[in-house]
């Protein structure tokens, strides 16, 4: 299976594999510089649309997404040349992050401006609000009703106004401060729709189930569970559905506007 890797493929595969080794034996925090923040956020910079799809959050992480790349990279490059194909797996993994950033800057915002609204001007009424409108699944929901109602008891109580403060904080810090976003999933997602569009037919063998299914069933599939998985999120999924959507995306405008260059598009 090696010997057929084509010269993007492999080298990145050597890059994630050589950033993630590097990085867990030296344990190096580089996702805390070089993965996506929220835009707003005092740590985001401009480079992280580039740099988070070069980094992983741990070896399963980068298995699934790098068994993606050997698989389907090398006749994706073989048709298109490396040049083209390293621009197409470059552009579907920043165009994800550009669009999972913007979708995650228009979700958060709201929960900047009522945290910024809150501690600038604590009241009752306005962390009762924000703790039904921005739940957070780390608090113990039961305990935030009962300090919301102390709250309202004894608005005044310095002791109750510094707690309310700093689960607000917690909250942003949490949901804003902590929170990125790392791993080729994007510009993997975005291979695996150009594959299922340049080769529809391809039968590919599951090992779960171990069925033969084309190429074109297996990626619509794949698509549809990633639109159900993003609108039923639950509180312990922290897969960035959305970024894999983001790639099939950008996988399909490109590939419609390279689809009148039959010449060097298939």
């Amino acid at each position: 299976m090696f010997r057929r890797l084509t010269p993007v493929a492999k080298n990145i595969l050597i890059i994630n594999v050589a950033i993630f080794m590097i990085s867990s034996i030296l344990k190096l925090p580089l996702s805390e510089f070089f993965g996506l923040r929220v835009v707003f956020s005092s740590e985001f910079a401009p480079y992280q649309f580039l740099t988070y799809m070069w980094l992983h959050g741990g070896m399963w992480h980068l298995v699934g997404n790098m068994i993606a790349v050997l698989i389907f990279a090398p006749m994706l490059e073989t048709v298109w040349g490396s040049k083209r194909f390293l621009t197409f797996y470059m552009v579907c993994g920043i165009g994800a992050g550009v669009l999972y950033g913007t979708a995650d800057f228009f979700e958060k915002l709201p929960l900047k401006q009522d945290a910024e609204a809150y501690l600038n001007n604590p009241n009752p009424d306005s962390f009762y609000r924000f703790i039904i409108e921005h739940k957070n699944p780390y608090f113990n929901l039961n305990g935030l009703g009962e300090l919301s109602d102390a709250y309202y008891d004894d608005e005044n109580n310095p002791g109750i106004v510094n707690q309310t403060r700093r689960v607000v904080q917690e909250t942003y810090d949490i949901f804003v401060t902590r929170g990125n976003m790392i791993g080729a999933s994007g510009a993997v997602f975005g291979i695996l729709f150009a594959f299922a569009f340049l080769f529809p037919n391809t039968e590919l063998f599951l090992l779960f189930p171990p069925i033969p299914i084309k190429a074109k069933y297996l990626v619509f599939f794949y698509g549809m569970y990633e639109v159900y998985a993003e609108f039923s999120r639950t509180p312990g999924d922290n897969v960035a559905h959305l970024a894999h959507l983001g790639g099939m995306l950008i996988a399909f405008l490109m590939l419609k506007y390279w689809k009148n260059d039959t010449r060097r598009f298939y």
